[in-house]
């Protein structure tokens, strides 16, 4: 019967909310509140909001409550939204391209046709990557501070990939993995799919607040932390030294395996070391091309601990067999003849450039950013919904994130995330122009 109790209650819901008897915006009775109104225990008035909110009817926001979401816009908007009609503004990935880089692939693409193994690339290639091309990997990262022989690395398709076999490779189903409150949403994806149970980090001013991860991990089994220590997506921030070092002293302390995720690092100049140089004995080092070179060359490394490297290369296996043959020739290629680091200078200065704009643009409102970044993390009003400036953007042509897909656990900052990387430059000015309009109507309550 109390099942049937709670069914009841969630399908009341359910029809007032698609009905637009309940208003998106609405905000609902706190779970105490529930329970007394509906008869329910406190555990199952918690359970009927958190099946709504699964069902995209309805979200939690930090310190104000429950509310009905706003339905025309997309529940997976950034994450599952990966393109926008044509005519819009993309302010909700990142995809950064430089004028000749078709021609530099073209050109690519005639030297391979000339190479002597093309034959060889329409092969399987070995699991973990050919062995030549693995040296060349572990030179580039060495470059940037990672300590890897061509043994300790593994080619992946793309650095979601290398970020799945780093999953699957230290952590089953029901292991307790701790990560920043606010995280990028791929990994919130894998950890969904994967079973796994994220521990949410509440934010210092440079990175996770450690104190509060030492306690997480004396009171829970915590296997392992994902992090991003250089230029942190959403927030920007890139860690200090000292707490990095402090970072690694708790993860021996507690045996935690660190899986970090370096995607955008290449766009901090003279960051702090890596952690996988601090730590080498405990990190996954992830990273690849997608955001440095192109999204479509889907080109990943992780760089591990030697002894680690054959669980990777079973993961691999057990996914892919091998990253593909043609495009890691082309990848490790470019590696070579520097244009890959060619490419990172020149981005570097076009997030550098991207960054000058919005802060302009939004002098005068709180938000967060790295000088080279590619993306701006902007609060709200106390009193204004993500969603339905979201929604209100959305009207506008413009396409942006909300908190919801990068924000680990039940309660939602408000705030957009703007990805600055895919508008042309000369348009950029006054896409953000628009977004600081609406976002200024929401403060007064006209959105």
């Amino acid at each position: 019967m109390a099942k049937a109790r709670y069914k009841q209650v969630v399908d009341h819901f359910k029809a007032a909310i698609r009905s637009g008897a309940l208003a998106p915006g609405t905000r609902l009775p706190t779970h105490r509140q529930l329970a007394a109104e509906q008869g329910l225990a406190l555990a199952t008035a918690s359970r009927v909001y958190a099946e709504l909110e699964a069902m995209g009817l309805v979200s939690g926001e930090t310190g104000r409550g429950t509310f009905v979401r706003e339905l025309a816009l997309p529940p997976g908007l950034g994450i599952e939204q990966q393109t926008v009609p044509q005519g819009m503004a993309d302010l909700n990935f990142n995809y950064p391209t430089l004028p000749g880089q078709a021609e530099q692939l073209r050109a690519a693409l005639r030297q391979l046709a000339a190479a002597g193994d093309l034959e060889a690339l329409l092969r399987y290639q070995p699991h973990a990557g050919r062995p030549s091309e693995r040296a060349t990997v572990a030179r580039y990262l060495r470059g940037h501070g990672v300590p890897a022989q061509a043994e300790q690395v593994v080619i992946s398709n793309g650095a979601q990939h290398g970020l799945a076999i780093s999953l699957m490779s230290r952590l089953r189903a029901g292991d307790v993995v701790a990560a920043d409150a606010l995280t990028y949403s791929g990994f919130k994806v894998l950890a969904q799919a994967l079973g796994l149970e994220v521990l949410a980090i509440p934010a210092g001013a440079h990175g996770p607040d450690l104190n509060a991860l030492a306690q997480a991990c004396r009171g829970r089994p915590v296997r392992a932390l994902y992090c991003m220590p250089t230029l942190h997506n959403p927030l920007g921030w890139v860690m200090p030294l000292a707490a990095r070092m402090q970072l690694v002293a708790l993860a021996r302390e507690h045996d935690l395996a660190l899986i970090e995720d370096a995607a955008y690092a290449y766009l901090a100049q003279q960051p702090p070391a890596p952690l996988a140089q601090l730590a080498p004995e405990r990190t996954l080092y992830v990273s690849g091309l997608s955001k440095s070179v192109a999204t479509g060359l889907r080109i990943g490394f992780v760089a591990a601990p030697a002894q680690w490297v054959p669980a990777l290369e079973r993961m691999v296996r057990a996914t892919t067999w091998n990253a593909p043959g043609v495009l890691t020739a082309i990848a490790c290629a470019w590696l070579e003849d520097g244009s890959v680091a060619r490419l990172e200078a020149h981005k570097r200065a076009d997030a550098q450039a991207r960054q000058r704009i919005a802060r302009a643009v939004f002098d005068g409102l709180a938000y967060l950013g790295h000088p080279a970044g590619y993306f701006i993390w902007l609060p709200l009003a106390e009193d204004a919904r993500a969603d339905q400036v979201a929604m209100a953007l959305l009207r506008e042509g413009i396409a942006v994130a909300t908190a919801e897909p990068f924000a680990v656990g039940p309660q939602v900052p408000r705030a957009l995330r703007l990805a600055l990387g895919s508008v042309a430059m000369e348009a950029l000015e006054g896409v953000l122009r628009r977004v600081r309009v609406v976002v200024e109507a929401a403060a007064l309550g006209v959105v």
